[in-house]
């Protein structure tokens, strides 16, 4: 069983997030033995990709399933495309928990066709700001999963000063803080999990699919440059089509190697 240590959202190595990919061919493990796998490699996403038609792709944090991984979706096409799995103009399609996942290649990047999400503007709660370490939002907005917090500056964003603790607390999984500009983009962010075992996460495609939309609204554009300003970095780029977001980014591949013990 082959494994990959891949890098994504990023075109050098130790940036972006990473990510170990699984080609599990024909073997058919259980849950349980997927997440011990995933504890054992302690990568912020580890995919499993079952061989076969409408190809069965899975993640896992080292402590829970993820529904939605774009990290773990582009480690994967770029291994299935670098390795000539698949040919390098072939469309992919995955089967996943939140439904088929559409993966291709453009030159150097790697796109993925996510289902768009919305977000209701609310006020900020305390609570969340404090768990942050901010004194006032712009605006804010939530939904069933996430809170999305604006600022007024990218520097706002990098000086976020996260308790984790405190943000385990708030009733969402997911908290998100971003501002327009930064690097040359039109936007950045940062995106905390500690619900699911990644107190910040490095570079969070997922995310982009709330995000693109958001800022596409605000800035009059449907394509996007973003930064995700965490300590690893990672530049994702967007499309964004009503209902769907599309979602690109480089990868490279830093290790490869065989699971021994299956």
């Amino acid at each position: 069983m082959i494994v990959h240590l891949v890098d994504a959202f990023t075109s050098r190595p130790f940036g972006g997030n990473p990510a170990a990919v699984c080609l599990l061919g024909e073997a058919q493990p259980d849950d349980a033995w997927m997440q011990q796998v995933a504890a054992e490699l302690s990568q912020p996403a580890t995919a499993f990709l079952a061989a076969g038609d409408g190809q069965r792709l899975r993640w896992f944090t080292p402590s829970q399933e993820l529904h939605l991984c774009g990290n773990g979706t582009l480690a994967t096409a770029h291994v299935l495309y670098e390795t000539g799995q698949a040919g390098h103009d072939q469309v992919l399609s995955f089967s996943t928990r939140s439904g088929t996942l559409a993966a291709w290649r453009e030159q150097e990047r790697i796109w993925m066709d996510f289902p768009a999400a919305g977000l209701t503007e609310s006020t900020p709660p305390p609570e969340a700001l404090a768990a942050l370490g901010l004194k006032r939002a712009e605006w804010f907005g939530r939904n069933d999963y996430e809170y999305v917090i604006q600022v007024s500056n990218p520097r706002l964003v990098e000086q976020a000063r996260p308790d984790f603790g405190a943000i385990r607390q708030l009733p969402v999984t997911r908290v998100i803080v971003t501002a327009p500009g930064g690097e040359g983009a039109d936007f950045t962010s940062r995106v905390f999990v500690p619900k699911v075992g990644l107190d910040e996460d490095q570079v969070t495609g997922s995310a982009h699919a709330v995000l693109g939309p958001m800022w596409a609204t605000r800035q009059g554009k449907t394509q996007l440059t973003a930064i995700q300003a965490s300590r690893r970095r990672g530049t994702v780029v967007i499309a964004v089509h009503d209902d769907r977001v599309h979602i690109g980014g480089s990868a490279t591949i830093l290790v490869t190697g065989e699971l021994a013990a299956c």
